[in-house]
């Protein structure tokens, strides 16, 4: 029975081979993208999970309901209250530092060492590498520890059983106590190297406000964590409302409004990359990967689309073959298990080419994402196949049921491929695939223009020609260092003017605190600069003045603020030149004496925040973290310009140490790589659904025309005109095509109305997308269409007449 099925299969795989050849390229195509969108989620989720004590660590986050916003840092102390008075906490580790590099000398060489953290000294405890040499006890004890990863060790001595030999970098002597194996799994806590912040830890160790750290929480096993972010809330961020309330003329809860944080969360190690509303290490999307993983099993459904209906429009062909079969015995399951198979094969042969197809696309798919995705894991092939059985039962079960529900004397006397039935399920599912259809075309045009929107908007700066370095040798007194280059470096030829400012666009390295005015708090970022820095950028002064040199108050109480700090505060422009603040940073009032318009330092997608500029003598502790130098090149020869610039840095200000630089325009357009990868990826999207609708439609319209040969025969020889022909066959097709986009518009419109929303500078929905995509598929409908109908205009007239 089987071979006979096979042999019946195989028939009609030859039979109708256009559709048969379409099937298997749209399933083709459709698997390959969901395999690839599976892999790189997959390889997203994977992040941490070689660490066997992942399900006990915990990070941790906070959230302030006044600003309704995520932080991933909290004080040193209050980890260390966390441990002492929440029993299911039961160790903690820091990080106050990550990606940073010394210049190393050992008693044969100097080299530098990038890629080091600065961490508490139980990090070993929470991250568990392979020793090598040394040990992890006490490992992070001594303000002089070190430990090394082998790739480390391999860099300053040749060697990886270093454990007790000395290093000397950051003017200290250093001992290594551990070498280290770096996994090599997916892991964003991969150190080269790992010391303490001792002096940092040191003088933070009271310090309730200074939310410097990104922490981990060990908790014990059978924690419950929602009974821990509780307690968190009540035993420390409570407790510190009450220490610091205290004095200061407001309640605890008053304090816990204005300041918070108010809420705690805990995400498991493994789950931080993807699932974290904030990480020191940085966030992955999860939102874009459900679009693109959502987007992927659409066009699946696309193609099991075509075959459900495509099998049924061939329901003509296989109607008398029922009809015998029934006749001879046959039953309804053995005929339903038949079709399932033949539905099988297609799919599985669809599988195995995408397979071949996916290992083709990877290497590119690997170089888009900046990843190293392999095919070796057995989720991949499982969850595929488990796809491939999904589309299995969907596209042929439907098909199935209909065709095995003929009625053997029905189907012997004449054609039932034409009742009601079969029209309204191949019409119903028609329309389904082409509402699909219209929403990637209205999607695509609308993610396109939002991405172009971004792209021109005006930043309210000008970052071109300005080259920014970072400062890598750690000097005590970094601003005197600044102090010092500056003018020397005003004197390279093709440099035109040379400044320093802490916030610089597509950086995130500046920090934030809490601006006080009477009763009323806001959050605001920090704006250390040189006097000339805003100039520099060309961002445009709405009120007051600039910062003046000659003025002694202007390093010292006097600061400038953009619209969005008067905007949180509520004031008009003239109350804020009017009024002082405090800052959570400083002991003293601070007085605007200027408002500068809005510039935008992370990306059009977020709302300017408040920033406050002051000049970086200002406020004592600023000035150490004076961090970069930045020059505005003359647009004659940037890059001989480059060449003096790297020459007299490596020989004048940081022999040994790698020049680190970026220009501010191109390090800012960084921020649209995500976004201008969502169009590339819709694009490509659009044109697979495209294909595959067109192509389904085109074999569909195919079949059906075929079965009105002998109608059209009729009509021509009672004198019907060609185009009165090609209209009426393509009449149809036009309606289903036309109602489909109709009832694609409300939807595409909610669902990329809810795209738009994760920007706080967007596009009106516009109204172009919805009548492009009606225009551009009753066109393409047409044309795909109007090839066959125009084709059956040339029939035989004989062929088809001689039987009437």
């Amino acid at each position: 029975m089987l071979k006979n099925w096979l042999r019946i299969a195989f028939v009609n795989y030859k039979r109708n081979w256009l559709s048969t050849i379409i099937n298997l390229f749209g399933l083709t195509v459709g698997l390959t993208g969901f395999m690839l969108i599976l892999m790189h989620w997959n390889d997203e989720e994977s992040y941490e999970r070689w660490n066997p004590k992942k399900n006990l660590i915990y990070g941790a986050q906070v959230y302030n309901k006044k600003d309704n916003a995520y932080g991933a840092t909290i004080p040193y102390i209050m980890a260390e209250r966390a441990v002492k008075v929440i029993p299911e906490i039961k160790d903690y580790v820091l990080f106050n530092g990550s990606g940073v590099g010394y210049k190393m000398t050992t008693k044969k060489k100097t080299v530098f060492q990038k890629d080091g953290m600065l961490v508490s000294g139980n990090f070993f405890n929470f991250f568990p590498f392979k020793l090598i040499d040394g040990s992890f006890k006490d490992a992070l004890k001594a303000e002089s520890s070190l430990a090394i990863s082998t790739g480390a060790a391999k860099n300053l001595f040749g060697k990886t059983d270093v454990a007790g030999e000395s290093v000397k970098f950051d003017n200290k002597n250093y001992v290594i106590t551990a070498v280290y194996e770096l996994p090599e799994e997916n892991s964003l806590i991969k150190p080269e190297f790992v010391i303490l912040p001792f002096e940092q830890m040191k003088n933070d160790k009271d310090q309730w406000g200074n939310f410097n750290y990104g922490c981990f929480f060990m908790l014990s096993k059978n924690a419950n964590v929602e009974e821990v972010q509780n307690k968190i809330v009540k035993d420390l961020f409570e407790y510190r409302a009450k220490i610091n309330a205290a004095g200061s003329g407001v309640t605890p809860q008053k304090y816990l409004e204005l300041y918070g944080p108010t809420g705690s969360i805990l995400t498991p190690l493994d789950k931080m990359k993807l699932h974290a509303e904030a990480y020191w290490f940085g966030n992955g999307d999860f939102k874009t990967l459900m679009i693109l993983f959502t987007l992927s099993v659409l066009i699946v459904i696309l193609s099991a689309i075509n075959f459900i209906n495509l099998k049924t429009a061939q329901a003509s062909q296989r109607a008398k073959e029922i009809g015998v079969r029934k006749a001879i015995g046959s039953t309804k399951y053995n005929l339903i298990l038949q079709f399932l198979l033949e539905t099988f094969l297609i799919c599985f042969a669809s599988y195995l080419l995408s397979l071949a197809l996916t290992e083709l696309l990877l290497p590119s798919f690997n170089k888009f994402y900046d990843k190293e995705i392999m095919m070796n894991d057995w989720h991949i092939y499982f969850y595929s196949f488990v796809m491939v059985l999904a589309v299995t039962l969907i596209s042929g079960l439907i098909p199935a049921i209909y065709l095995a529900n003929f009625k053997a004397i029905e189907t012997l006397k004449g054609n039932f491929a034409r009742s009601k039935h079969g029209i309204w399920l191949r019409n119903g599912i028609l329309t389904l695939q082409l509402i699909i259809s219209s929403f990637f075309i209205i999607g695509g045009l609308i993610v396109n223009n939002q991405v172009k929107y971004m792209m021109n908007k005006d930043l309210g700066y000008n970052g071109k020609q300005i080259l920014l370095i970072n400062f890598s040798e750690n000097d005590a007194k970094p601003w005197l260092k600044y102090e010092r280059i500056k003018n020397e470096m005003k004197k390279i030829q093709g440099v035109d003017a040379v400044s320093y400012g802490e916030a610089v666009p597509g950086s995130y390295r500046f920090s934030n605190s809490n601006m006080d005015y009477m009763d009323k708090s806001i959050y605001a970022q920090h704006g250390s600069m040189d006097y000339n820095y805003l100039q520099f950028m060309d961002v445009k002064l709405k009120k007051g003045r600039w910062l003046n040199p000659n003025l002694a108050s202007d390093t010292m109480t006097n600061v400038l603020v953009n619209e969005a700090f008067v905007k949180k505060f509520g004031w008009t422009d003239d109350q804020a030149i009017k009024n002082e603040f405090r800052p959570g940073f400083d002991n003293k009032p601070y007085h605007i004496v200027g408002i500068v318009k809005d510039f935008n330092l992370l990306n059009p997608r977020k709302a300017v925040e408040p920033i406050v500029f002051f000049h970086y003598r200002e406020t004592e502790w600023k000035r150490y973290n004076v961090y970069n130098i930045q020059l505005k090149l003359k647009a004659d020869d940037i890059g001989g310009t480059l060449k003096r610039i790297k020459t007299y840095w490596q020989n004048n200000v940081e022999p040994g140490y790698p020049f680190d630089y970026f220009f501010i325009d191109k390090k800012f357009a960084q921020s649209f790589e995500k976004y201008q990868k969502q169009q590339t990826l819709f694009t490509i999207l659009n044109a697979m659904v495209l294909m595959v609708a067109l192509l389904g439609l085109f074999a569909l319209s195919s079949l059906m025309i075929e079965q009105k040969l002998k109608d059209v025969a009729i009509r021509k020889t009672l004198g019907a005109a060609d185009s009165t022909l090609i209209f009426g066959l393509t009449k149809q097709f036009l309606w289903i095509t036309f109602i489909a986009v109709l009832i694609s518009i409300p939807i595409s419109y909610y669902l990329m109305n809810e795209w738009l929303k994760d920007f706080a500078y967007r596009i009106d929905m516009p109204v172009f997308p919805f009548v492009l995509s009606l225009t551009l598929l009753l066109i393409l409908t047409f044309a795909v269409v109007s090839i066959k109908a125009y084709q059956a205009t040339k029939v035989n007239l004989v062929k088809y007449l001689k039987y009437e």
